[in-house]
């Protein structure tokens, strides 16, 4: 006669632990208020872009003969990141599905606004003046300022970056200036490509 097999076979499954369960549930409920609460349209690729072009810019400004012509190029390189930064922030928000006119996102535009308006008072009065070769640190660090302010309501990469841009200012007060256009590159250039590359990989683009 042959064996009955029971109904129902008891299941080999360890239980699940409800603590380890609780813990991931806090954590995934925190990132979410902190997503919702946070501008995180800062773009990744966006910000690798500006990054290359600075990188550029400082090749161009290297070469330059005239002072006057080296000023210009890095000029031209703000206003062409300035383009680039807001048209990847739009694209990116686009694909987010949120808005640039969100309260995270006006949070972040006026505490990034005030020091790069005041660091580009400073340095049309530096240019005015005659007081060329200091305007290149002056650059680094009020931008390195209003990324952390701006920052502050943004994801927790941004004000780290804006922290390094404020270091690096402060080393191309320290160095000589025909070392301006090589910290300059280092600033604009690969601090944009590194933290751009962390933000498109942990926060989506």
């Amino acid at each position: 006669m042959g064996s009955i097999s029971p109904l129902r076979k008891e299941t080999q499954d360890q239980p699940v632990n409800i603590g380890d369960r609780a813990i991931d549930n806090v954590a995934y409920i925190r990132d979410m208020m902190e997503r919702s609460a946070s501008f995180t349209a800062v773009p990744g690729y966006g910000g690798m872009l500006m990054g290359t072009t600075a990188v550029v810019a400082a090749y161009i400004a290297n070469t330059q003969l005239y002072l006057v012509d080296s000023l210009a190029t890095w000029l031209i390189e703000a206003c062409l990141a300035f383009a680039i930064g807001l048209l990847a922030m739009w694209q990116k928000s686009k694909i987010a599905g949120s808005s640039l006119l969100s309260v995270p996102a006006r949070k972040f535009a006026f505490g990034f606004a005030a020091p790069l308006i005041v660091g580009v008072v400073i340095v049309l009065g530096l240019w005015k003046n005659g007081h060329y070769y200091v305007m290149a640190p002056v650059c680094i660090l009020t931008y390195g300022a209003a990324v952390v302010t701006g920052g502050a309501f943004s994801v927790r990469i941004v004000p780290v970056m804006g922290w390094c841009f404020i270091a690096l200012g402060a080393v191309a007060f320290l160095l000589p200036s025909s070392y301006s256009n090589l910290m300059m590159g280092a600033a604009f250039g690969l601090l944009h490509i590194v933290f751009g590359a962390i933000i498109a990989r942990r926060y989506g683009g």
